[in-house]
Order: structure tokens, then C-alpha cells, then sequence
């Protein structure tokens, strides 16, 4: 008897996201994702294609005065768009909580670093002051921080990069969430502490048995750590699917363009192809395909209509001439 298939975890419908400011800027443009419980999906994308607003949006942390949403965001069957208040609180931390791009700026300088995890602790659970000492000296021990009882007394500044980086893990999990959000949390740290930190957030990611957003601009960390990738351009999803699907038959140019743009073995005295041009202006975008003035590819219809993501083989791709020889970067 087959079992029956789980909803997703997390469900995003046709999400638009417009700031106002001096410019009105739409960052995000009809972005479709779901996300199993225990799965794990890369986000990938040059800096300003959305990656970031994404992941603040699912948490609500954009300002509301100056942002507009549209869309739908479940998770666990939540609206999360529909929370107020308390609800709201409980949702972030409990149930989705989120690793920062930069952890010297994730922790307040005037409290330790284990007051500030008793204090989130407390504030989602009824535990007492030592229950919740207890609990966070642990998942300090768990992300491997050595003398653990001592850096409880720590302030952020007193710790190392990569030290400070496992110290947020550690905040960010201590109330054990369903969905964990990492922006970046490797970029500032040198080779040699990425790879331990990309190891613990998948060592802790199927211990714990939650989902996990793991958002960056590098191909090689992406892959080592997803289940699944989605490729984000100016706002849109530009291609998603299985890792090994997209990694070896990658359907979009911009796709193949990362791809081709990324250190390999073998490359040595080689030059490093690039993809021409820059990103587009979010507060004018072009009539059709935001990739099509970077595209070799590139037709009248690319200039005119916006393509829609759909199924092109074993994933998904937004594109009019998906996986076309001449769209190859040199």
C-alpha cells in the first residue's frame, strides 16, 4: 500500500513583494516554492536577485509601513501573512527561525551570549530561568563551541567569526523550529571554517529533522548541502529542481552562466569566463526576460514576454529557449 503523500512543510503562492521608498521597487515577482519537512533547499543567485527578501519576507520582517506583499505564505498550513501580535512571536523562533549573513550584528554587544538565548528560550517556552540555562548551554555543546559553559559568559565581540557563526546556529535552533532560514552564513569565513559550518548545518538539519533554506551566491556550498536548488534572477525563480537534475542538465543560460563561472579542478592557468553585463535595475525592469540583454541566446520574444516557470525535462525552468546550445557563456 502506498503512503499517502505529506503536504509541504512550507508553501509559497505567487509572492510579490514592493517596497516604497523615494523609488517603488518590486523585488519579488510571482515566486512559487514548497519545501518538504526535512528537505533542504539552496537558494542561489547573484547579489540583489531576491534571495535575501525572500527569506525576511517568510519571517515578516520587512518594515510594513514602507513594503507591500501579495501572495500566499503556509507553513505547516499557517498563514503566516494573517499573523498579529503574539501569534506572530511565536511563529518566529518556534516554528521558523533564521541563521544571518552577519553574526557580529545578529547579537546585541551589551548582553552575554548565553543571556540572550536564555532570554529566547523563556520567551517561547514556560521553562525557568535555569531550565533555560541548561537548554542553551546544550545546543552550544551541539554545534561543537568548545568550553562551552565559559563562552555562555561571552559577549559577541569576544568570539571569532566562526565562532560567533555557530554561537547564532545555536540561537537560531534553541527552540528547535521546523524551518530554518540561512542567508549566507559562510560568506564572511575563510575555506577551511565554511566546510565545518556547512558539515554541522546538515549534521544538525537531519538530527533535528527540520527543513532548511540555505540561501548563497556559491555553486559548490549549494550543492553540498541541498536536496534541491532554485536559481533566482531579478526577482524570479529562473529554474529549480533536484540538485543532480540541475547541476547536469541545467535548462536556463543564467544557470549555465554560474555554472560556467565557477572555479573547477583542472582550471589552473585557465581564464575564468564570466557572464557579460550586470544586473538589471529592479525599479526598471526590461519589457521581457530580465536576462535577456546578458543573453547570447536572446530573441524577439525574450525581448517582449516574460516567461513562465514550467517543466522542461526532469525540473523546471523560466525560459524561452531552454537549454539552447548557443545560450552557453564562453
Amino acid at each position: 500500500m502506498t503512503a499517502p503523500l505529506l503536504p509541504p512543510l512550507l508553501s509559497v503562492q505567487d509572492l510579490n513583494v514592493t517596497f516604497r521608498g523615494e523609488r517603488t521597487v518590486q523585488a519579488l515577482h510571482g515566486v512559487n516554492l514548497e519545501l518538504a519537512q526535512g528537505e533542504t533547499l539552496g537558494l542561489l543567485g547573484e547579489s540583489g536577485s531576491g534571495k535575501s527578501v525572500t527569506l525576511r519576507t517568510l519571517l515578516r520582517l520587512n518594515p510594513p509601513k514602507t513594503t507591500g506583499v501579495q501572495g500566499r505564505i503556509l507553513v505547516d498550513g499557517q498563514d503566516v501573512l494573517a499573523l498579529q501580535g503574539a501569534a506572530l512571536n511565536r511563529y518566529r523562533g518556534a516554528v521558523v527561525s533564521m541563521v544571518f549573513q552577519e553574526s557580529g550584528l545578529a547579537f546585541d554587544p551589551v548582553y552575554t551570549i548565553g543571556r540572550q538565548m536564555v532570554e529566547m528560550i523563556r520567551a517561547h517556552e514556560a521553562v525557568d530561568a535555569k531550565t533555560a540555562g541548561a537548554r542553551a548551554l546544550q545546543m552550544l555543546e551541539r554545534v561543537q563551541i568548545p568550553q562551552a559553559a565559559r563562552r555562555m559568559q561571552a559577549y559577541a565581540h569576544e568570539l571569532s567569526g566562526g565562532m560567533r557563526q555557530r554561537a547564532m546556529i545555536a540561537l537560531a535552533l534553541c527552540c528547535k523550529p521546523r524551518l530554518l532560514l540561512a542567508d549566507e552564513p559562510t560568506t564572511a569565513l575563510d575555506a577551511t571554517v565554511q566546510i565545518q559550518i556547512l558539515l554541522l548545518l546538515r549534521e544538525l538539519q537531519r538530527e533535528l529533522g527540520m527543513s532548511v533554506i540555505f540561501v548563497t551566491h556559491d555553486i559548490g556550498a549549494a550543492v553540498e548541502i541541498s536536496d534541491r536548488l532554485a536559481i533566482m534572477y531579478a526577482g524570479r525563480i529562473v529554474e529549480q529542481g533536484r540538485v543532480a537534475d540541475v547541476i547536469a542538465r541545467p535548462e536556463h543560460p543564467y544557470t549555465r552562466g554560474l555554472m560556467g563561472s565557477t572555479v573547477m579542478p583542472g582550471m589552473r592557468g585557465r581564464p575564468l569566463p564570466a557572464i557579460d553585463g550586470a544586473p538589471p535595475d529592479l525599479a526598471q525592469l526590461p519589457a521581457g526576460c530580465a536576462f535577456a540583454p546578458r543573453c547570447n541566446a536572446g530573441s524577439e520574444v525574450c525581448r517582449a514576454r516574460v516567461p513562465e516557470l514550467a517543466a522542461h525535462g526532469t525540473h523546471q525552468a523560466a525560459c524561452w529557449h531552454p537549454a539552447t546550445p548557443a545560450a552557453m557563456l564562453p
